[in-house]
């Protein structure tokens, strides 16, 4: 651990100079020793003749990333081999966008590989090719396997100051501070989905560390960070899967098993995948990874249709049937014990996308971990659409509506629940007993409210969201989101309030290069009633209706 983080300092110190220096290339050791090489480099020019990019980038391993860093500064797009096989499907509508500047090339959906538009070694990485010339790298490259990463760094200035205080605005949780939001690392072997000769698989293992852990935790896999510690920073492996595809069924079928990003959402937890640093509340409050099996047909050129069984949400297999002692037996909970998680139960997914001759126009249907709705640790009933539109090469809008739900809710307004379970501090799978910091909420439902005529134990939770981002490239190294944001949390279950919020965002993302990226904002939120400046994990209450917050960070990828 120690040498990969020096290896990283290095990486970032070389790398920074650069940019300060208003370029990114590094006179190495090696080519201080080897003029000739040097010499080479500078009257190369890869994007002219890729034939001359194994001379320009040098022998040694940092020579070679520092090199091809310097050589993509002020780029939009990696040298590009002629002599490469199709990235694409002849048959399949184009790309829909470029990275740079947007965080896709495919509209997004999950549970698979973009059908018809996946390679091996595809991904533009500046670690794979230092590794290249070595044994290690030579053999990964064989066997079409790719490790490559990076690290994100942000920071805020928020006229909240409680720690903690930004939520349930996310992804800069802390007023005023400086995050590591996250170093992710991938190990992966994406199937070839071009070809339409043979069956391919492939695989993906993710780590990431950081405080954007909070977000990406699945109840019973490193979760004691989160639930037991109230960590700052903490790790979590989100994808953790297997693919095996045929392109024999319709125009190709996917079939992905074990922890996976759920199938819905424009946004995504990983930096690079989003437009903006922080993320609207909807995807916030929403389904994040399931654990499970998807599959994904192209059922024709304009159609796939995806379906799944899972474990719900947020949940782990081994909960399934695990109990645990219940301290404090009630009418909620009647017995000696209870499951671990009841929301950790066999669910379904299914989804159907349409994507238009040109691209220009996508949506994606979706029901998303769909059970009994037991209130578990997130155990959400996720029903709801993504919509995309170009209306020309600098504007295109993205869209996202959905409803979600858990059923059977403890109710904060029934003086049972207040008097036997809350202030027992016990009864339930989620009391502090069990469950010391961000346990999943109760709800505030609905009904009279006395002590002597107080509504039902339980009700159903409901949450409704409705954002868009509306973008604007000038060129290919820029783009420029608007983000208007309605979030309805009906019963308070998700943030805590049971009020409507309204969140307008505007942010920046400028690509120095395909490997670096910085991302400025600034973000107003509302809500009907206050919500913002609080901390319910140590009992500080919210004093504030609304809150700005000024923002942005730095991505940069090996």
């Amino acid at each position: 651990m120690s040498t990969k983080k020096s290896n990283l300092r290095t990486l970032m110190t070389l790398s920074l100079a650069g940019i300060f220096a208003g370029g990114m290339h590094y006179a190495s050791a090696d080519e201080a020793k080897a003029p000739e090489v040097a010499k080479s480099t500078a009257s190369c020019d890869p994007y002219k003749d890729y034939s001359c990019l194994d001379s320009y980038l040098g022998t040694g391993v940092w020579e070679r990333m520092s090199n091809y860093y310097s050589l993509e500064y002020g780029q939009a797009v990696a040298p590009a081999d002629p002599k490469a096989p199709p990235a694409r499907r002849d048959d399949i509508p184009p790309a829909a966008q470029t990275t740079p500047p947007m965080p896709f090339t495919e509209w997004p959906y999950g549970g698979t590989p973009p059908l018809g538009a996946s390679t091996p070694n595809a991904t533009d990485s500046p670690l794979m090719v230092g590794l290249a010339n070595t044994s290690v790298g030579k053999w990964m490259t064989d066997n079409n396997i790719q490790a490559y990463g990076w690290i994100d760094v942000g920071a805020n200035l928020s006229t909240s100051s409680v720690h903690g205080g930004n939520a349930p605005a996310a992804y800069d949780y802390n007023p005023n501070a400086f995050d590591l939001n996250q170093i992710v690392e991938y190990i992966e072997r994406v199937p070839d989905m071009v070809q339409k000769d043979h069956n391919d698989w492939g695989f993906r293992l993710s780590a990431i560390y950081g405080s954007d852990y909070r977000y990406t935790t699945s109840y019973g896999l490193g979760s004691y960070q989160l639930l037991n510690k109230n960590a700052a920073n903490g790790w979590d492996l989100p994808m953790l899967y297997a693919d095996w595809y045929t392109p024999f069924v319709g125009m190709g079928l996917n079939i992905r098993v074990g922890r996976y990003i759920s199938v819905p959402d424009i946004e995504a937890q990983l930096a690079p995948n989003n437009y903006m640093y922080s993320h609207s509340m909807t995807y916030t409050f929403d389904n994040y990874t399931n654990e499970g099996i998807v599959g994904s047909l192209q059922a024709n050129k304009n159609w796939i249709l995806q379906a799944g069984v899972e474990i719900g949400t947020e949940a782990t297999f081994n909960h399934a049937w695990q109990t645990t002692a219940n301290a404090n037996p009630n009418l909620l909970y009647p017995g000696s014990t209870f499951k671990v998680d009841p929301g950790a139960r066999p669910a379904a997914t299914l989804c159907v996308r349409y994507n238009s001759d040109d691209s220009k126009t996508d949506f994606n249907i979706c029901a998303n971990g769909i059970n009994n709705g037991e209130w578990g640790y997130n155990n959400l009933q996720w029903k709801g659409i993504t919509y995309y539109h170009t209306f020309d090469e600098h504007w295109h809008v993205s869209a996202e509506y959905y409803e979600e739900s858990q059923n059977h809710v403890p109710n904060l307004n029934n003086a049972y629940v207040q008097t036997n379970i809350v202030a027992t501090g016990k009864g339930t799978p989620f009391s502090p007993n069990i469950m010391p910091f961000n346990a999943p909420g109760m709800a505030y439902c609905s009904g009279n409210t006395t002590a002597t005529n107080s509504p039902d134990l339980t009700c159903t939770a409901t949450a409704v969201g409705l954002t868009a981002y509306l973008n604007y490239s000038p060129d290919a190294l820029n783009n420029f989101s608007l983000r208007p944001e309605i979030y309805k949390d009906s019963e308070g279950q998700r943030t805590g309030a049971p009020t409507t919020y309204h969140n307008l965002a505007v942010g920046w993302q400028h690509w120095l290069s395909p490997q670096i990226e910085l991302r400025p904002e600034i973000a107003y939120y509302h809500a009907g009633i206050a919500n913002f400046n609080g901390n319910s994990n140590y009992g500080i209450a919210a004093d504030k209706k609304s809150e700005t917050i000024l923002s942005g960070d730095i991505i940069y990828h090996w």
